[in-house]
């Protein structure tokens, strides 16, 4: 039929034989004429239905971390109620006749509760809810009488220190009284080779070293997977990736080893991993300037610059 044109506003639907919509500050009307300032393509400006997604489309995969952009797609799909997780419920014991809390006196012999504010910091970072308790001395029954009343509300509890051979393996003899059930005695991983795992009435316990950069590595491998999955989320396919060394490593011996690294990427796009030269497993600062963990299997030969190592970046989504 004849030509025309009618006005419409953003977001409007396109009446019926509409094929291009200008906008007014782009057409002049004379009378009953309509001028455009220059030529446009049929379907300009027009929108078709379903360019975004369509039936049947996945939008936001199970175990996703709900943040803002993906409340707003749940939203303009017209979903008005999605099916969640809750965030699981953390309780941290740091345990220790040594440890006093931040912010206090400690005396000659004594040392900061570094690794309790540090792991429930991690917990929030990963999708948790952390319960930290506060740090009791090494006795069987203050250990077992601090974690009591957490076992209803958490979903998951760990212990730092008390982890040792004989009489000083403090942590899991308080908790036998609990109902404690040992699965993982230890472990064939440095650092970190007292980490122990249990369950108590069928809920998760996890046991850490006593050094700080043992029980954060460990956090790493171990207590990052378990949020993941009472998040019921995805395994974490960016957890390792390659970089050449830059530096060198000994040998790894009978264990698995982690070593706090700093990772770069040069000109030429490729990823460099340099280990830090004091792996002491009670250095914090090492811990909080590294990036990464440079995985050296258990048997693996001393290596030199230039050889390709597997590593785990620590700041991953």
């Amino acid at each position: 039929g004849a030509a025309g044109a009618v006005r419409i506003f953003t977001g409007a639907p396109v009446p019926d034989g509409v094929d291009l919509v200008v906008p007014q500050e782009r057409a002049r009307r004379e009378g009953g004429t309509v001028w455009l300032d220059a030529p446009r393509p049929l379907r300009t400006n027009i929108r078709a239905a379903g360019i975004d997604f369509k039936a049947g489309d996945l939008l936001v995969r199970r175990g996703t971390r709900l943040h803002a952009r993906h409340v707003a797609l749940i939203a303009a799909a017209g979903v008005g109620a999605v099916s969640v997780t809750r965030q699981p419920r953390v309780a941290v014991l740091a345990t220790g006749n040594e440890i006093v809390p931040p912010g206090t006196r400690a005396a000659p012999e004594q040392i900061f509760d570094s690794v309790s504010f540090g792991l429930g910091a991690m917990i929030e970072d990963w999708g948790g809810k952390p319960i930290r308790i506060s740090a009791r001395p090494d006795d069987t029954a203050a250990i077992a009488a601090a974690v009591e009343p957490s076992l209803k509300v958490a979903d998951l509890t760990v212990i730092i220190g008390g982890a040792s051979v004989g009489a000083h393996d403090l942590a899991k003899q308080s908790l036998e009284r609990l109902g404690l059930t040992i699965a993982v005695q230890r472990i064939a991983v440095r650092p970190g080779k007292p980490t122990w795992f249990g369950t108590i009435g069928g809920k998760p316990v996890l046991g850490l070293a006593g050094n700080p950069a043992a029980a954060m590595v460990c956090a790493q491998l171990f207590l990052r997977p378990l949020l993941q999955a009472l998040l019921a989320r995805e395994s974490d396919a960016t957890a390792t990736g390659a970089a050449r060394l830059d530096g060198e490593v000994a040998d790894s011996g009978a264990n698995e080893c982690y070593l706090r690294a700093l990772v770069r990427t040069d000109a030429e796009a490729r990823s460099w991993a340099r280990p830090f030269d004091d792996q002491d497993t009670s250095l914090v600062s090492v811990f909080a300037a590294a990036n990464a963990l440079i995985r050296r299997p258990a048997g693996a030969r001393a290596a030199g610059s230039g050889t390709v190592v597997e590593v785990m970046l620590l700041d991953r989504p």
